[in-house]
């Protein structure tokens, strides 16, 4: 008989809720309270400058023993709702676009990188603190998992290049999926039903069977936009689609995770761009913002609530240790896997990599998967303990240091007159998307073509002057101009939009049989050199 994870986990929830009116009181109570300490949170730390949400988690250690109920981390909660709200809040707001033009470093990272980093953690646990194979090898998996809110945090405060920024977020989107696929592999193997090329097998049908079903949910949502463009209908509709593609993966028996991801960036880039009006588009987003910046502030909060302090000094040794592992797992995969990257893909800077190897910081999922482990594991609670500990170190530890270390790395420095450059930019795509609204509402009819004229003017006339200035900008570039220049890597971020669209052109036009194999793949040669030829953005 078919089992509903969500469905229990939501009648779990209901029938917990307490039904006497002093129980009611205390429930609504924490909330307030959860509430008010997470606005503190945000303003304290945004004056402090470190990371919103190390301060959620110091501040819910802070606060545990003044709740007047106790609140815990339901790992099926987080599983079944959390996380899926989470992985498509990121996936849909992922441009293919500059996905594409990353896929490589994202693919050795969240595919290879994960299996060596956690081969190489569990194994290193098992002889440093004594664990038998498979409690090593679950140890190992879940934290091989990077939390990436927190360096996405850094990153708002500390100018790093758009392409690095690319790469931690693809790597995020698929780091996680490959994890949680691993994860049950060995839950699988555990239970005596999985044969090491069973398991390969398995992780191919699982990963396409994940991706499957995304694309099918996440087509099926673009041609429902086409049918009605109200923002609210919309949100309801993605909301739907993120936790379905969750649950039907699960009852296929597929990666969940993938095919959440799939269908937040199809929905994202196909459903948006092509079926949405802007004011749905902004509504839309906009609500995935808050929804994922909630669903944040209270899974680390209830991080602080939940981790022990006398426990955590207990086996602080042990945490400390475990920390060093699994930094050595991760860069003995994330160097020797970019160094070879460099043969077939544009090179990833050495500083580059070292903020994807100083980011590796751990989160909610990782306390998660611990608390789904097997009930009959021995050393289930042992494992359930380091990585809880190790959890709250690494967001305190590293996440306040992580801002000072990625300035110590001087990754970009923006000057003046880049900052200049993407003003003009900003007014450019600004009054250039107006217009193309008010194109819109003349053809409907809401506006008098009057009125569209004089409004049409006004932006014309900003859309003239930016675009005058930044002509200037761009003759002003001489020969002699260093290639790191603010002008030469604007401009290189241009041309390599024009080269990536006709290389998608030029694809296409073979897959559909108009021009013959020979002379595209001569074509898309001359085309990948001028791409490597270009400056990393």
């Amino acid at each position: 008989m078919p089992q509903f994870p969500m469905l229990e986990t939501l009648s779990a929830f209901l029938i917990a809720v307490p039904q006497e009116p002093d129980e009611v009181v205390d429930l609504v109570t924490v909330v307030i309270i959860l509430l008010l300490v997470a606005t503190a949170v945000a303003l304290l730390t945004r004056w402090l400058r470190i990371p919103y949400v190390t301060g959620l988690v110091i501040a819910g250690l802070a606060i545990a023993e003044f709740l007047p109920k106790r609140v815990g981390l339901d790992p099926s909660l987080i599983l079944n709702l959390f996380l899926p709200i989470l992985i498509f809040e990121a996936a849909i707001n992922t441009d293919i676009s500059r996905l594409r033009s990353t896929v490589k470093p994202i693919a050795l990272l969240a595919g290879p990188g994960v299996l060596i980093a956690a081969g190489i953690t569990g194994t290193l646990i098992k002889a440093g603190l004594g664990f038998g194979w498979i409690p090593a090898l679950f140890a190992g998996v879940i934290l091989a998992i990077t939390d990436t809110v927190s360096v996405i945090a850094v990153f708002k405060e500390v100018a790093v290049p758009a392409r690095l920024i690319t790469v931690v977020e693809g790597e995020s989107l698929f780091n996680d999926g490959m994890a949680l696929v691993l994860f049950s592999l060995i839950v699988a193997y555990l239970g005596g039903s999985l044969t090491p090329i069973g398991a390969i097998q398995q992780l191919a049908i699982v990963v396409l069977g994940g991706t499957l079903v995304g694309l099918g949910l996440g087509y099926l949502c673009v041609g429902l936009f086409r049918q009605s463009d109200d923002a609210l209908t919309n949100i309801l509709l993605t909301v739907a689609v993120a936790l379905g593609a969750n649950q039907l993966s699960y009852l296929a028996g597929v990666s969940g995770a993938v095919a959440v991801v799939v269908a937040g960036l199809v929905i994202g880039n196909v459903g948006l761009t092509r079926s949405a009006s802007a004011t749905t588009q902004v509504t839309l987003l906009s609500f995935w913002e808050y929804a994922g910046f909630g669903v944040n502030t209270f899974i680390f909060l209830l991080i602080g609530l939940e981790v022990s302090l006398s426990a955590l000094w207990q086996t602080l040794p042990a945490v400390l240790l475990t920390i060093v592992i699994y930094q050595i797992g991760r860069a003995l995969s994330v160097y020797p896997l970019l160094a070879l990257q460099r043969f077939f893909d544009r090179p990833i800077p050495l500083r580059w990599q070292h903020v994807l190897f100083l980011g590796n910081i751990k989160g909610s999922l990782s306390m998660a998967l611990a608390l789904t482990i097997p009930w009959n594991l021995k050393g289930r609670e042992e494992i359930i303990t380091l990585v809880f500990g190790v959890v709250l170190v690494s967001l305190v530890g590293q996440g306040v240091s992580l801002p000072w270390l990625v300035k110590r790395l001087r990754l970009s420095g923006i000057s003046e007159a880049h900052q200049k450059i993407e003003a003009l930019q900003l007014q450019l795509i600004a009054s250039k998307a107006a217009q193309d609204e008010l194109e819109s509402l003349l053809k409907t009819g809401v506006l008098p073509k009057s009125v569209y004229e004089e409004m049409r003017a006004g932006y014309q006339a900003r859309i003239a002057a930016s675009e005058r200035t930044l002509r200037d900008f761009y003759s002003q570039r001489s020969p002699h101009t260093s290639s790191r220049g603010t002008n030469q890597s604007k401009l290189d971020a241009i041309r390599r939009r024009l080269l990536l669209a006709e290389k998608s052109a030029v694809n296409e036009a073979l897959r559909k049989r108009v021009l013959s194999e020979e002379l595209v793949q001569s074509y898309v040669k001359d085309l990948n050199e001028k791409l490597l030829s270009l400056e990393d953005d």
